[in-house]
């Protein structure tokens, strides 16, 4: 494993380390500057729409997942689209698949 803190998937588990702490707000920003620092790490959109649900910020989840859906379908990950859709299918009203 990488020690590099510059390394993605490190920034990624410190954040959900924060969330099993119960630290909603240093792990939404930890994810925030993630997809700001790299956009196609795709584990990113689902977690924090998930952190995004649990501090009762629906719309700022549906948009994150509707940016990582959009991610995942240029990418072809059929796993992180369907994860993705169902998430927005459970929170968005105008959601249409």
């Amino acid at each position: 494993m990488s020690t590099n803190p510059n390394d993605s998937f490190l920034k990624y588990a410190a954040a959900l380390e924060h969330k099993k702490l119960g630290h909603l707000q240093i792990a939404i920003q930890l994810l925030e500057n993630l997809r700001t620092e790299d956009p196609v790490y795709l584990g990113t959109y689902y977690q924090l729409g998930k952190l995004y649900e649990e501090d009762n910020q629906n719309e700022q989840a549906i948009a994150v997942y509707r940016n990582g859906k959009e991610i995942a379908e240029a990418k072809n990950d059929v796993k992180a689209m369907g994860e993705l859709s169902e998430a927005l299918m459970i929170l968005d009203d105008d959601w249409e698949g």
